[in-house]
């Protein structure tokens, strides 16, 4: 076979077949969009910085709208409501750089907003796009599915507040301060929601894994309940690496705000998105 067509055929299985199929994810995609997305951190750090937005936990709060509004979406095509080729661009990866593009483009209106009125807050404005966005995505599921397991947001929620809460006690009494800090607490939580909306689906409806290693995991161990210690044996020694091995100046601690951020989406938006469609029952 020529390398052409062994290249055309290695492109096709790894990375075109599982967007068209939406089979999920592999070892070659799995790594190729984590080196992807780390080269994306800095370009969007220095996109920021010219826009001259400030990376800081007011910004982190007022994406998470945006976050909401980008998994409620593609939940929207999980309904097949939108057929191909127009469904391709709202499954996983394509799916990440149109909400990135929507959200960038309502960041930079919202400055333009301020700027033109002479005064407000650009980032509150932000925020009520992004909500307003993730209520009409919210209008369109209530409008094509009925909500079947209304119980299924409370256990995911739930669960994941007990564990987190129960984390930060035993913190707390040993002395160490890692979830004193509100951030930390929120990404540990929306992680653990995360967890809890794959256990949700694997033993209890039937879903199965996408991702590589928790499906190896859950394959291993017969269960999906080890996304728990999963999901803390990782970000647990990550929050510690961030908060104690920076420099203090100025651009690392712009940077670790912005992983952090980074963090937060990449936990917030599958257990949104996991959630909100089992509710719906898709």
């Amino acid at each position: 076979m020529p390398l052409i067509d062994k290249l055309t055929q290695f492109i096709n299985n790894y990375y075109i077949d599982p967007i068209l199929h939406d089979s999920g994810y592999n070892i070659v995609n799995t790594v190729t969009w984590a080196i992807l997305l780390g080269i994306c951190i800095f370009g969007v750090v220095k996109l920021l910085r010219k826009l001259d937005i400030d990376i800081d936990d007011r910004l982190t709060a007022a994406i998470v709208p945006f976050v909401l509004a980008g998994s409620s979406l593609r939940v929207i095509e999980d309904t097949g409501v939108l057929t191909t080729p127009a469904s391709y661009i709202f499954i996983t990866p394509n799916i990440y750089f149109v909400v990135f593009a929507i959200t960038v483009f309502f960041l930079m209106l919202s400055k333009w907003i301020v700027k033109l009125k002479g005064s407000g807050d650009y980032l509150k404005n932000f925020a009520y796009f992004g909500s307003a966005w993730f209520a009409l995505n919210l209008a369109i599921l209530f409008y094509l599915e009925d909500m079947v397991r209304p119980w299924l947001p409370v256990f995911v929620i739930g669960a994941a507040s007990v564990i987190v809460l129960f984390t930060k006690y035993i913190f707390d009494k040993i002395s160490f301060d890692l979830l004193k800090n509100k951030i930390n607490m929120a990404i540990l939580w929306v992680h653990l929601m995360d967890a809890s909306s794959t256990i949700a689906g694997i033993d209890f409806l039937g879903y199965y894994e996408k991702h590589v290693v928790p499906s190896y995991l859950i394959d291993l161990t017969g269960t999906a309940f080890v996304m728990y210690p999963l999901k803390l044996s990782i970000f647990i020694p990550v929050l510690y690496i961030l908060d104690n091995h920076f420099d203090e100046d100025e651009e690392s601690e712009t940077l670790k705000t912005f992983l952090k951020l980074v963090i937060i989406v990449l936990g917030l938006s599958p257990a949104c998105r996991n959630t909100i469609r089992m509710a719906f029952g898709v």
